[in-house]
């Protein structure tokens, strides 16, 4: 469990620089450069994933159940988590019309993904790790707001055609798929459905 938890701490501790200390990221970035800190950014953030996903496997399997989901709320967390690549894909494509009114389309594909599996999994590890990642995302949210409205980070989406929408779904479909089809058991060791 001690991985699991420093992964988590690394992972979520390196993508919360920007709510905690915004000004000190934009300094960072005009001093070492956008691409270094980049850099640095994703080393972190990529031992981060490696520890969480590592120490998850380990705590996973011999973590107390605290509760057990029925059968049929699995059915349920497949049907969020189409949701969930749905606006991952709307993320990663070129805005359209849904981008800018989804506002933060990687927020919500986080807080649906970690929803879906705290319906599903009640076992402490699980627990930990997606309680984690919904409660990031809210005050991430949160944060960003704030920033806005104090003019460090930019408002508004400028909305394309409906075609980046397509593509943006097509992408989410296709992940999803990929990920009900060999992914997630090749990645997490479980297979979804």
């Amino acid at each position: 469990m001690l991985i699991l938890i420093l992964g988590i701490i690394v992972f979520l501790g390196i993508h919360s620089v920007r709510i905690v200390a915004p000004e000190w990221r934009l300094a960072r970035m005009e001093q070492w450069g956008e691409n270094t800190w980049k850099g640095l950014y994703s080393v972190i953030s990529l031992v981060g994933f490696v520890l969480l996903v590592w120490g998850y496997g380990m705590a996973r399997p011999d973590a107390p159940v605290l509760y057990e989901p029925p059968v049929w709320m699995k059915h349920v967390t497949a049907l969020l988590m189409l949701f969930a690549f749905i606006f991952l894909g709307i993320f990663i494509a070129k805005a359209g019309r849904m981008k800018p009114a989804l506002k933060h389309p990687m927020l919500i594909s986080i807080k649906t993904w970690a929803l879906a599996h705290l319906l599903a999994n009640g076992d402490l590890a699980s627990l930990i790790l997606f309680l984690s990642f919904l409660a990031w995302a809210v005050v991430d949210r949160i944060a960003i707001k704030r920033q806005e409205r104090a003019g460090l980070a930019a408002p508004y989406i400028v909305p394309g055609p409906v075609s980046n929408d397509v593509i943006g779904i097509v992408i989410g479909l296709v992940l999803y798929v990929l990920f009900v089809w060999k992914l997630h058991a090749l990645l997490i060791g479980v297979q979804p459905m």
